[in-house]
């Protein structure tokens, strides 16, 4: 009787915690998000007064976190750090440190994401809770909670925000456990940044593509290069990350220079189209306007060369975007309807990239309908078979028994 009480303690303690974290996720992601769109805003409409600076951008970036990140500047890294017992907690400095760098990589045209700074600022807010004594032994649970909550408030995806966060700190392991305190707190995030007006992409893909053997050994097909795009984005990363490192030892020299250098590319490459999150060319994937051929490919070495030189943001809208494009073009080598294929890349690269299934999987549900996601199971297959190679998360560890916690 003891051992039920306690349990049921337990679980009211976790969902308490849910509730706290997953309201100021939701507010923190709609001040961040709000943020983002402007200066992405400022940039699209003034590209020649804001994309030159850019190495200037990345100098002031490096320094402030030189001189006030101390340990923020693992970034994710100390996610993992947390998740993996490395370390009880995450400063709280790295909140408003991650937030501003973040807004000046994209207001003068770094090509990075949003999902990690969400993440690290959900785990963040709930880590700070396991200061408490009382809560000092579920600093583990409490992250898992934070991060469900930081990705369901920004991206409005609670279910998909959940099964991310169970499956993100281990290959192969699942904290479900977790599943009910996680979805709490990513729903009430959701629902805090959808009420506050924060925008959320959604296109609903209308496919009653027949179940036939042709079609399913397509999507198998498709479900290879998906994966070998997603793996070419997570092993270029690592390499460009060490090698920059190895040639440029200076922080601040390497990401002045290449910011320059990047500066100078994207202003020549359509006057900043590869800036940013990437969401003219997903919207351009679904909305039937113009994608090149290379479109996916430009987007990939200008985001790894953003990321590896030492800019903030994340990986996983510009992986959305080389996915979402990357399926226009090969949808007609196919013969397959193109916006299904363009909704499969979305969530098979970032699938491939992040070592994860389950979140992509219910990501198809809830941006495309949930009668794709059949569609996306069999292309998800495909890709698990990779699942444990290479991530864009460094720490990632994996767990060859296959198991739940």
């Amino acid at each position: 009787m003891q051992k039920q009480d306690s349990k049921i303690g337990h679980f009211l303690k976790l969902e308490g915690c849910s509730i706290l974290v997953g309201l100021s996720a939701g507010l923190l992601d709609v001040v961040f998000g709000r943020g983002l769109l402007y200066v992405s805003e400022m940039r699209t409409s003034f590209p020649y007064l804001t994309i030159p600076f850019l190495g200037l951008a990345g100098l002031i970036i490096t320094y402030g976190y030189q001189r006030f990140g101390g340990e923020s500047r693992k970034g994710m890294g100390l996610v993992f750090e947390v998740g993996h017992g490395q370390r009880e907690s995450i400063p709280m400095r790295l909140i408003p440190l991650v937030i501003v760098s973040t807004w000046l990589t994209h207001l003068f045209g770094g090509s990075a994401g949003r999902e990690g700074v969400a993440v690290q600022l959900g785990a963040t807010l709930a880590s700070s809770l396991s200061r408490f004594k009382f809560l000092k032994l579920y600093a583990r649970e409490l992250l898992i909670i934070g991060i469900a909550a930081g990705f369901g408030g920004l991206f409005q995806t609670p279910m998909a925000a959940t099964l991310f966060a169970i499956e993100l700190l281990i290959v192969g392991r699942l904290s479900l456990h977790l599943l009910f305190p996680a979805f709490t707190a990513a729903y009430l995030a959701s629902s805090i940044s959808y009420f506050l007006g924060l925008e959320k992409f959604g296109y609903l893909i209308k496919s009653d593509l027949p179940f036939t053997t042709t079609n399913i050994t397509k999507l198998l097909l498709v479900g290879v290069l998906f994966a070998l795009v997603g793996k070419l984005f997570a092993l270029g990363l690592g390499y460009l990350k060490s090698r920059l490192s190895y040639i440029i030892a200076n922080p601040c020299l390497k990401i002045f220079l290449g910011g320059i250098l990047l500066s100078v590319v994207l202003l020549t490459l359509d006057q900043g189209r590869y800036s940013g999150l990437g969401t003219n060319l997903i919207e351009a994937s679904f909305l039937g306007r113009e994608i090149s051929p290379y479109d996916w490919l430009l987007k990939l070495m200008i985001t790894i060369f953003t990321i590896a030189i030492g800019f903030q943001g994340g990986e996983v809208t510009p992986l959305f975007a080389i996915g979402a494009s990357f399926g226009v073009v090969i949808a007609p080598l196919f013969g397959l309807p193109v916006d299904l294929v363009a909704g499969l890349g979305y969530v098979a690269v970032f699938a491939a990239a992040t070592n994860t299934i389950l979140g992509p999987l219910m990501i198809m549900g809830e941006v495309f309908g949930f009668g794709n996601i059949p569609y996306a199971f069999v292309v998800l297959v495909v890709v698990s078979l990779w699942q444990k190679a290479s991530s864009i998360y460094s720490l990632q560890q994996c767990d060859d028994t296959m198991g739940f916690s």
